[in-house]
C-alpha cells in the first residue's frame, strides 16, 4: 500500500504530535508556506501544485489563501478537508460538496468558549476603563473623572435598567454569551433569522430582528458563522443606526464588517469605539485608520480562542482524527456539509488507504 499524501496546507500543530500520528499511520505529509498568510500574496498555483497529488488537505484559517474551487478540483483523488478551528469560511464548502469532498471542522469547547470569554473581557476592558487606568497610574497620577467606568447590569434600589447588550448569531458561542451575561442582569436582545423560537425561550431571551438589535442596544456583540447572508452585514448605514455611545464588538469573522466604515463611525462619533479580534485581512492592513484611534477601539490578532488548555489543541487532534478516519474508508465526526455524505459513501465507504 502506497503512502497517502496528507497536505497540511497552514500548520497549526507546532509540537508536532498529531502530525507524528498522520505519520506513524502511513501518511506522507507536505505543508504550505508561511508567507501565504501574508495578504495579497500569490499563491494558488503553489497551492495548487501541493494539492494535486493529495488524499486529504488539513489546517487551521488561511484566508489570505483560501482553498477555492480550482485547488479542489486539481486534486482527483482528494477525500477530505479538515480544519483544526471552527470556521470554514476560507474554504469553498460548495465547491468541495459539488466535487464529492468533505469538509470537517472542529467546534470544541474550548475554542468556542474561549471565544465567548475572551469577548466578556473586552466589553469588561472597554466599559470599566481598565488600560486607561493603568497607564494613568503608571505615569504618576491616581484618580480622576477621566476614569470612571459604566456598570453594567441592573441596580434594582435606584431603578437603573442596566445596559442593553444585542447578541448577533445565537450559536454555541452566542449561547454561551447569554450564560455569561446572565448574572449581570442586563436586558438580552439576540438576532438570528436561523434559530428556532424554541432556543430563545429556553435562554430566556427577546428575539428581536437587527434593525431593533441596533437601535436598542448599548452594546452590540457579533457571533454569527460567515455566510452569504452574514458578509459585510454591518456597514455605515448599520453603525449609523447605533446609539452614539454605543460599543461594538466582533469576536466572529472580519468579513461581516465593513471595517473602512466602522473606523468612520468611530472617528464621526456615530458610535463610542469598538473591540475587534478580526479582521477582513489578518495579519491586519497597517494602513488601517484603526491603529490610531487609541483607547477608542481595542485590537486583538485573532486570538481570542487561543488559551493555555484549550485554543487549536483540541481541534488540531480532532482534524488529525478526521483524516485517519476519511482514510479509513470510514465518515469522521462533526461533518460540516452532510449533504456531500452520500456520494462520499460510494465513493471511499470501506476503501482504506490506511489500516
Amino acid at each position: 500500500m502506497s503512502e497517502p499524501t496528507v497536505f497540511v496546507f497552514a500548520n497549526a500543530d507546532l509540537e508536532g504530535r498529531s502530525n507524528r500520528r498522520m505519520e506513524e499511520a502511513g501518511c506522507r505529509l507536505t505543508f504550505g508556506d508561511e508567507a501565504w498568510h501574508v495578504p495579497g500574496c500569490v499563491y494558488e498555483d503553489d497551492m495548487a501544485a501541493r494539492a494535486a497529488e493529495a488524499v486529504a488537505m488539513t489546517g487551521t484559517s488561511i484566508r489570505s489563501a483560501p482553498v477555492n474551487r480550482r485547488i479542489i478540483e486539481g486534486a482527483l483523488r482528494l477525500r477530505i478537508i479538515a480544519k483544526c478551528t471552527v470556521g470554514t469560511d476560507d474554504i469553498d464548502v460548495d465547491a468541495a460538496t459539488d466535487l464529492g469532498v468533505l469538509v470537517t471542522h472542529a467546534p470544541t469547547q474550548a475554542n468556542w468558549g474561549g471565544v465567548a470569554e475572551g469577548a466578556m473581557a473586552m466589553i469588561l476592558t472597554m466599559l470599566k476603563r481598565n488600560r486607561e487606568k493603568d497607564a494613568h497610574v503608571k505615569a504618576g497620577g491616581w484618580k480622576h473623572e477621566s476614569l470612571i467606568g459604566t456598570y453594567l447590569g441592573r441596580r434594582d434600589e435606584d431603578g437603573y435598567a442596566g445596559l442593553s447588550v444585542g447578541i448577533v448569531g445565537f450559536g454555541r458561542i452566542g449561547g454561551r454569551m447569554v450564560e455569561l451575561l446572565k448574572p449581570w442582569h442586563v436586558r438580552l436582545l439576540v438576532c438570528d433569522p436561523f434559530v428556532d423560537d424554541a432556543k430563545f425561550a429556553e435562554y430566556g431571551v427577546e428575539r428581536v430582528d437587527l434593525d431593533t438589535l441596533l437601535a436598542d442596544s448599548d452594546i452590540v456583540s457579533l457571533h454569527p458563522t460567515l455566510n452569504p447572508t452574514s458578509r459585510r452585514m454591518m456597514g455605515a448605514a448599520q453603525f449609523r443606526a447605533m446609539k452614539q455611545s454605543a460599543l461594538f464588538v466582533n469576536t466572529s469573522r472580519g468579513g461581516t464588517m465593513d471595517e473602512v466604515a466602522l473606523a468612520d463611525a468611530i472617528a464621526a462619533g456615530e458610535i463610542a469605539g469598538a473591540a475587534l479580534d478580526v479582521f477582513l485581512d489578518e495579519p491586519m492592513d497597517r494602513n488601517s485608520k484603526l491603529l490610531d484611534m487609541g483607547n477608542e477601539v481595542l485590537l486583538s490578532p485573532h486570538m481570542i480562542s487561543h488559551n493555555h488548555g484549550g485554543g487549536l489543541g483540541p481541534g488540531i487532534q480532532w482534524a488529525a482524527n478526521a483524516v485517519l478516519a476519511a482514510l479509513r474508508g470510514e465518515v469522521p465526526d462533526n461533518v460540516f456539509n452532510p449533504d456531500v455524505l452520500p456520494r462520499w459513501r460510494e465513493r471511499f465507504a470501506g476503501n482504506a488507504l490506511i489500516a
